[in-house]
């Protein structure tokens, strides 16, 4: 038996995206950027889908940005603000982040070629906005505030920081990271206050490499891929039509089970943590009780135990888990986002992320609440077998 429990990496795919995507890589084809029929099929099933999603993120179809997953999104929204106001002749000015961001959203900032400015998070795993008002002034041109943390699952104050933003540094565009909320949140509603807005297929049950950056009306965004023209001159490339069709049709599924589901995941979960934490050595929450965090997220640290020997033995027992971000599995040292909490480096470096999904069963959780006590008690004690093998290499870096 297998538990799958990396949603926060990739979620399964849906059957409904395999459903809408199986026509478009068989029988159907088409450059959606022809003029004759078989290309303006094409380009109505991009436009249906931009429509479908449109309306899930609150947004007009127009407003709606295909990309090639959420690290491109995040890089648009960021550079492309800023290459817009140079190009205008206005100042780029500065960026300011939050410290718990995504690693692709700090590769961004600290590409651009303009100050960066990062707020520090509080232990509870959220932006201390005390700290955020005193970053914000005129010259700031960009910020960003993810909206659910892809390592521990925090729910960000994103309309508080919205309202500090616009009081503050009424000449900046607000972006977010929402790529790990679609599943969890009704974005139209929780990133309703943000200006541009990043979000990724693969994470609610779409396929990978497809994303999409929400840029309302009236912000100028320059093109960062620079092509034929498509997504009206803000993104260029042939578009994914299968891809995109999978996306959104794996979005509107999502959303109509949003509720549902997040109530049984929110019990998995919770029984998960709690069976977790009375029977692993040295174990402890990695979020403090009470804070707002997505159904998905179980987030622990174990002390005296590294994070990539116990994954390891979870991997030979059947249990798919992560130590952090996919982007960062595989890397011997702490998380930054855990360093940015005031979470203990001798306790980040041991630490587990399981993520659930609307599929997690009973039985994955039963399994991992096997595995991980047996695991961890192995490592402290020794293998009889001789050394746990430890990866060194870095994994890909897939969004």
């Amino acid at each position: 038996m297998l538990a799958y429990l990396d949603h926060a990496a990739t979620s399964p795919p849906r059957p409904e995206a395999a459903e809408a995507m199986i026509p478009w890589l068989t029988d159907l084809f088409g450059n959606p950027s022809g003029s004759h029929g078989v290309a303006r099929r094409a380009r109505r099933a991009v436009e249906d889908a931009r429509g479908s999603l449109a309306e899930i993120l609150g947004a007009d179809p127009g407003e709606v940005v295909f990309t090639g997953g959420g690290t491109e999104s995040d890089l648009l929204a960021v550079r492309g603000v800023i290459e817009a106001r140079r190009r205008s002749g206005r100042p780029p000015g500065v960026v300011v982040t939050s410290a718990i961001e995504h690693a692709a959203l700090r590769a961004a900032a600290a590409g651009a070629g303009v100050p960066v400015r990062e707020v520090p998070a509080g232990r509870d795993g959220l932006v201390d906005l005390e700290a955020l008002a005193e970053a914000l002034d005129p010259e700031v041109s960009v910020v960003s505030v993810m909206l659910v943390n892809n390592e521990v699952g925090t729910i960000q104050p994103l309309a508080a920081a919205a309202d500090l933003v616009h009081r503050r540094a009424p000449d900046a565009v607000l972006h977010t990271d929402a790529v790990q909320a679609l599943e969890w949140l009704d974005l139209a509603s929780a990133a309703g206050c943000a200006d541009l807005v990043s979000v990724s297929a693969h994470k609610w049950g779409g396929p990978q490499g497809v994303g999409a950056l929400v840029v309302r009306d009236g912000v100028a965004l320059a093109a960062v891929v620079a092509g034929g023209g498509q997504e009206r001159e803000r993104r260029g490339g042939t578009h994914n039509v299968a891809g995109i069709v999978g996306a959104a049709a794996a979005a509107r599924a999502a959303d109509s089970g949003r509720a549902v589901a997040s109530v049984a995941v929110g019990a998995r979960r919770d029984r998960l943590v709690a069976g977790l934490l009375a029977s692993v050595p040295g174990a402890s929450a990695t979020v403090p009780t009470g804070t707002a965090i997505a159904p998905g997220f179980a987030h622990l640290c174990i002390e005296g135990v590294e994070s990539e020997a116990l994954l390891v033995l979870l991997d030979d027992a059947g249990v798919c888990a992560s130590a952090g971000s996919a982007c960062a599995s595989g890397a011997l040292h702490a998380s930054h986002v855990l360093l940015a909490m005031g979470v203990p480096e001798r306790q980040a470096l041991g630490s587990l992320r399981l993520t659930l999904g609307p599929g997690t069963t009973d039985a994955e959780v039963d399994l991992a609440l096997g595995a991980v006590p047996a695991a961890v008690t192995q490592l402290l004690r020794g293998s009889p077998d001789g050394p746990v093998p430890i990866s060194t290499g870095s994994a890909p870096g897939a969004r």
